[in-house]
């Protein structure tokens, strides 16, 4: 019997057909597909269409630009006064403050310390950042060692330059001096605590345990009011702490807790051979874990850290109930500047901040998702 029905060779495989790829099919698969879709569609593409022009409107086309006080943010495009406010944005308001919401009321003739320590973070921090880039061991030392003394000194002062009180510093300046801080402690700390956590020893797991589980019981603020009000009343007579380190080691105490729970997660997700695998090479336990086992969990729970730092970057807002003014805290406090009370000031203001808070967080979630591709994790995105 001949064998010549029998396939030699695979075909090649054929294009997909034109009317299925590309944006059109998207489009017409994902919101087209029934009539009940394509009605939605419709009604969904009018809304967002109605309120993208008159966002666009009210934020670019009307908003006032410059101006020295509130008048100029009651006045249209048209030259037209309305009596109750209610303009385009007033950036004019975030124009005159912008300063003050960087550096707070940190001394004008001395803002040029915290701009030196941002362009020296800026420096270390890129490097850091690039996988391909050399050195990341003095890079490191450089940025998580040396540059927070050089900041401090900088900032506040000695060694010739004059005294800044930690009262005077705000606005972004404090935002940022409490995520930087908060990221590089909670980081290591929340490793030690997922261990510990793990451990054999009954002490040191009971400790760890009931660290993390009463910290993350706790809202934030309780944790910041503890630190700035409670702390204080346990000190000897004439003791007394910086408020903005107290809100320092309240914000990395809560960032730890919530960062150990990330990493022990991952811990979980390695398998069981790979610990196996380590102890037959005869590799301790710090250097099993230092060599194969945390290499791996930090890896598979890169956006649950990411996710850790994003929310510490925005929790930093609550530092205005211990009376600090972060971004966030030193922009409504200038809603009270009769010299800008209008009914446009707040949201004018709040956007500002909200846009700020969301370049950081957004520049760390893309951040993220490059270092997934880069490790390639092996998990869809």
């Amino acid at each position: 019997m001949s064998n010549s029905f029998v396939r030699t060779a695979m075909l090649a495989p054929e294009p997909a057909p034109s009317g299925e790829k590309g944006a059109g099919a998207w489009i017409r698969r994902n919101l087209l597909a029934t009539p009940k879709d394509i009605v939605l569609t419709i009604l969904a593409a009018v809304f967002i269409g109605w309120a993208l022009l008159h966002a666009i409107d009210w934020l670019f086309i009307q908003a006032v630009w410059t101006g020295p006080d509130r008048t100029f943010c009651a006045t249209t495009v048209q030259g037209g006064i309305q009596p109750d406010g209610w303009s385009g944005a007033c950036w004019a308001f975030v124009n005159a403050k912008f300063d003050q919401f960087v550096f707070g009321r940190y001394p004008l003739d001395e803002r040029w310390r915290p701009t030196l320590v941002g362009i020296l973070f800026v420096l270390l921090l890129v490097p850091m950042l690039i996988p391909s880039a050399p050195r990341k061991s003095l890079n490191a030392i450089l940025l998580f060692i040396a540059l927070p003394i050089v900041a401090f000194i900088l900032l506040y002062g000695g060694f010739g330059l004059e005294i800044i009180e930690t009262p005077l510093w705000g606005g972004l300046l404090v935002t940022l001096v409490l995520s930087f801080v908060g990221i590089a402690v909670s980081f290591p700390v929340g490793i030690v605590l997922a261990l510990g956590r793990r451990s054999q020893m009954p002490v040191i797991r009971t400790v760890c345990i009931i660290f993390i589980e009463v910290v993350r019981g706790v809202p934030l603020i309780t944790v910041l009011f503890m630190a700035s009000v409670m702390l204080p009343l346990f000190l000897p007579a004439g003791w007394t702490v910086d408020k903005l380190l107290r809100a320092i080691v309240g914000v990395s105490i809560f960032a730890s807790a919530y960062m150990a729970e990330v990493i022990r997660g991952g811990l979980q997700a390695i398998p069981k051979g790979q610990f196996e695998g380590a102890d037959s090479l005869g590799l301790g336990y710090w250097q099993k874990m230092r060599l194969v086992i945390m290499p791996q969990a930090i890896k598979l729970v890169i956006p649950g850290i990411v996710n850790t730092f994003i929310g510490m970057f925005k929790d930093t807002s609550l530092v205005s109930i211990i009376s600090m003014f972060d971004l966030l805290g030193i922009v409504r406090l200038n809603f009270v500047d009769p010299s800008w009370a209008t009914a446009v000031t707040p949201l004018t203001g709040l956007i500002f901040a909200g846009f700020a808070f969301w370049l950081f967080c957004f520049g760390m979630s893309r951040y993220s998702a490059f270092m997934e591709r880069h490790l390639d994790t092996g998990h869809k995105r």
